[in-house]
């Protein structure tokens, strides 16, 4: 090797080169790199002479050295020396410069490389540059950070790498210059989605072609599987996977998914390679005036056959034997367009199988994959764009009929995006966040990305019109075959809201927003009919159905190509409604209808809730109405106590005010609508089972208790007891009944002269309390008097609610006692206070004052010693 490099102390480097005699120095403190090379032992000593040198010296400049060269770039080191490149050289010197270069000059550097140096140099950066930028499979490095890089926030890192990662910015040319070369790249195995994992490492070949004749098998004595990808595949599965491997930042939390670079980077390759209008631009030219790279064409084993299907044992296939299939010239137009999409779908909803679907019904199944909030926004970004691509259809392509005409690649790959890329994988999904996603607020994502899944009439080109009075617009025929090939995901996961509906609490303004947009988008005129329609074809009898057969509708035949493997036109609607039901959920599955009885009566248990809640609104905001009005004029300083003993649980109508509880009664009372018009209730029907639900006020108009029954332990509340004290309806009267000396320490309390004036009274107690029960047992005035002021009040009069207690309250009883704890109350020393300056003002000294306030007390002690003793008589 005629190359070395040596560095001294300080962090400045030298070499020198024998073939060339360049000496080159590179400075840490200053920024220059150099190369510096010396072979034989003499040239090593001159060096480490060198080096000492440079480190004593305190500062130098080039001048020092006329006959050395300094080199500012990794182009610069690399052209000096061009016959002693070596595949690392280059690499070496990037990873020197992410270490010691800002940002932008990094990105400047890159672009040069890209564009100045060969494909076979570029080919040993490529797998860490594409790490660099999003991070490692195991999220310990996080890149560029893309998930929380903003515009607004990071004006100029965001420009920078949003130019540098567009869909026609340098990296793209660097993906693109590797694929003409046909260079390949190891990814490992492990990092796949669960599904696809498991199925490769039992050496069975995934449905989906993107991984066919791409398993690497493992060296002798290897563990590890590979997938050897072109370039492409390989950016855009770290692209993709970068979403679900990078865990975000402390303060990313409050970054807003729409407003980040990956967000937005998601929104240009789709709009790039599934274009709604136009065709997909070929890829750009590496170099100025010279050819684009030619695209390497997809080798899919079975290109388009079984793809979005479960796995059955007939289509399972042994790795092994994988056989190369040369894909049809044609498709080599829209290869970069499917390669795109079905590494989206396969890293974002490939994460549950059927298999792993019904095993996660049980509840003790742990969850392999739990998506997050961000990742469920993207998704719905590839919904949305999914529909306006495939609506991008010509009216006269859209017909079956199309099929046997001349259609171009990306017209045929339009009208079977959704069916055979997307649909199993995105219900499987639904399915999984509809029964494990908290029940919280954050359940709204992925309530809008199911709810525009369903609506593919939003993203058509040719929207109608809002009617005049208001109404919504009715849905189209057009849109029946839809919402009969996608019948599950209306009807099954409609049922699977309903039982999150009833397990929430429907007072949040937030939760009854979203039952009131499931109603209002399910309430659209004609598309409760378009459902219907569609469960009737499913129930229509069949007298044979053959064994799998439903399959020839979902899947080609095994054929090389995809624009080949299209299948003819199905005219039976019945059996494509039953192949797509089945597909979904297997050969052996229980439908239920979503008009049925049993539906029904999941939809008119949620209107008696609706109900409910909008009469628990109306109390709350009553209740809070009257808390506020009867609060004592210093409540504002905080000196007020709050009721520990209110009869409503903590709601975040609360926080938001008399508005919120405006908003919930709004959108509760147009769900109800909307649902009484889907499903055609009647108000008798509401009002027979709302008061079946003992909705109705007691006599003394507070809230009944909750339901339940009286066990030996005490009350035990019943399933429809949970649903009420879930939903808010009703609560149970939580009183204190313990020692009131004993009460945590109240936020308007002193909290050490609270406890101070306790060991007061105690030891008073403790010291007279033989003095102090001799006078309270006294029947003339002053045992009145003492008994007023030493024993408990209310005391007696109190109830309890567990039937179990009710036979220990005998023991509660207490003797006489002295309390001081109302000293320690903010409210009572600033009353105190102001009597004193009050006084002040009247020339009244601080001690007449208190004789004052002494006497004025005794007088009102001995007035409500008589009331409360006349009080008595007359109950007795």
């Amino acid at each position: 090797m005629d190359l070395s490099i040596w560095k001294t102390a300080r962090g400045a480097t030298f070499s020198f080169s024998r073939s060339t005699r360049i000496l080159a120095i590179t400075d840490k403190a200053g920024g220059r790199d150099a190369t510096r090379s010396l072979m034989t032992t003499f040239q090593r000593r001159i060096a480490e002479w060198w080096s000492q040198f440079l480190t004593r010296a305190t500062l130098w400049t080039p001048q020092w050295f006329p006959k050395m060269t300094i080199f500012n770039s990794p182009q610069e080191r690399a052209m000096a020396f061009p016959h002693m490149q070596q595949p690392s050289f280059l690499l070496a010197s990037l990873k020197s410069d992410s270490i010691n270069k800002p940002f932008a000059q990094r990105c400047q550097d890159l672009v040069k490389v890209i564009e100045d140096f060969p494909a076979k140099e570029l080919h040993a950066i490529f797998p860490w540059l594409v790490e660099s930028i999003f991070g490692t499979l195991d999220g310990i490095l996080v890149g560029w950070n893309l998930r929380c890089l903003q515009g607004r926030v990071n004006p100029v890192e965001y420009s920078i790498a949003m130019e540098f990662l567009d869909p026609g910015g340098p990296m793209m040319k660097l993906v693109y210059k590797l694929q003409a070369e046909d260079y390949k790249f190891d990814f490992p195995v492990s990092y796949l989605p669960g599904p696809v994992k498991a199925s490769i490492q039992e050496r069975v070949l995934p449905d989906s072609p993107l991984y066919h004749n791409k398993v690497q098998f493992p060296p002798t004595g290897g563990l590890s599987l590979n997938l050897a990808l072109n370039p492409f595949e390989y950016y855009m599965f770290f692209f993709a996977l970068s979403l679900i491997t990078q865990k975000p930042l402390p303060g990313a939390l409050h970054v807003r998914t729409s407003d980040c670079a990956y967000f937005i980077l998601v929104d240009r390759y789709l709009s790039w390679f599934l274009p709604t209008e136009g065709s997909v631009l070929p890829p750009l030219s590496s170099s100025p005036g010279g050819p684009s790279p030619s695209p390497a064409p997809r080798t899919p084993a079975m290109p388009f056959a079984s793809y979005g299907l479960h796995h059955t044992s007939l289509l399972k296939r042994h790795i092994s034997h994988q056989t190369s299939v040369n894909a049809d010239p044609a498709s080599h137009e829209i290869w970069r367009s499917e390669t795109l999409l079905q590494v989206f779908v396969e890293m974002w909803l490939h994460h549950y199988s059927l298999e792993m679907y019904q095993k996660m019904q049980s509840p003790h199944a742990k969850e392999s994959f739990t998506p997050t909030e961000e990742h469920v926004l993207v998704v719905r970004l590839l919904l949305k764009h999914l529909h306006a691509f495939s609506n991008s259809l010509k009216p006269e392509q859209v017909s079956p009929s199309a099929h046997s005409h001349a259609t171009s690649p990306l017209e045929e790959f339009k009208r079977a995006a959704i069916p055979r890329f997307v649909q199993q994988k995105l219900y499987l999904f639904l399915q999984h966040c509809f029964g494990h996603w908290p029940l919280d607020a954050s359940f709204r994502a992925v309530l809008e990305m199911w709810l525009s899944y369903l609506q593919p009439w939003r993203y058509a080109p040719e929207k109608q019109a809002q009617s005049s009075d208001g109404q919504a617009r009715c849905v189209s025929e057009r849109w029946a075959p839809f919402v009969q090939e996608n019948l599950l995901l209306y009807t099954k996961l409609f049922v699977g809201f309903l039982s999150r509906a009833l397990r929430t609490d429907l007072v949040s303004p937030k939760n009854a927003l979203m039952v009131f947009r499931v109603a209002k988008v399910f309430a659209q005129p004609n598309l409760a009919e378009m459902i219907q329609k569609g469960e009737q074809l499913f129930l229509e009898p069949e007298l044979v159905i053959p064994h799998r057969q439903h399959r020839l509708f979902t899947a080609p035949t095994f054929t090389g190509s995809f624009l080949s493997s299209w299948p003819p036109a199905v005219t039976d609607t019945s059996f494509k409604v039953k192949s797509h039901v089945y597909s979904l959920e297997g050969q052996d599955c229980k439908y239920t209808p979503m008009f049925g009885p049993e539906v029904r009566t999941l939809v008119l248990r949620l209107a008696q809730l609706i109900t409910q809640a909008k009469q628990t609104a109306k109390s709350i905001s009553d209740q809070c109405g009257e808390s506020t009005a009867g609060r004592p004029f210093l409540s504002w300083l905080g000196f007020y106590s709050s009721d520990t003993n209110s009869s409503y649980p903590a709601n975040d109508l609360d926080e938001m005010g008399q508005d919120s509880v405006r908003k919930t009664d709004e959108y509760l009372e147009k769900a109800l609508e909307y649902l009484c018009q889907m499903f055609r209730l009647n108000e008798a029907q509401l009002t027979q089972l709302t008061l079946a639900l003992g909705t109705t006020q007691d006599e003394n108009g507070k809230k009944q208790l909750p339901d339940c029954i009286v066990g030996e332990d005490g009350l035990i509340l019943t399933p429809l007891g949970r649903y009420q004290i879930i939903n808010g309806l009703r609560k149970f009267d939580i009183e204190y009944q313990g020692d009131s000396e004993l009460q945590p320490i109240r936020s308007y309390e002193i909290a050490s002269l609270v406890r101070l004036l306790f060991r007061l009274s105690s030891t008073i107690n403790h010291r007279f309390a033989g003095q102090m029960a001799a006078l309270c047992s006294r029947a003339d005035f002053l045992g009145s008097f003492c008994r007023y002021h030493l024993m408990e009040p209310g005391l007696t009069s109190r109830h309890l609610l567990s039937p179990v207690e009710q036979g220990r309250s005998v023991g509660r009883a207490r003797g006489p006692r002295l309390s001081l704890r109302f000293l320690g109350s903010y409210r009572t020393l600033l009353s105190l206070l102001l009597a004193f300056f009050v006084a002040s003002l009247f020339c009244i000294g601080p001690l007449p004052c208190a004789l004052l306030l002494v006497l004025g007390y005794f007088l009102y002690a001995m007035a409500m010693t008589l009331l409360t003793e006349r009080g008595k008589l007359h109950q007795l």
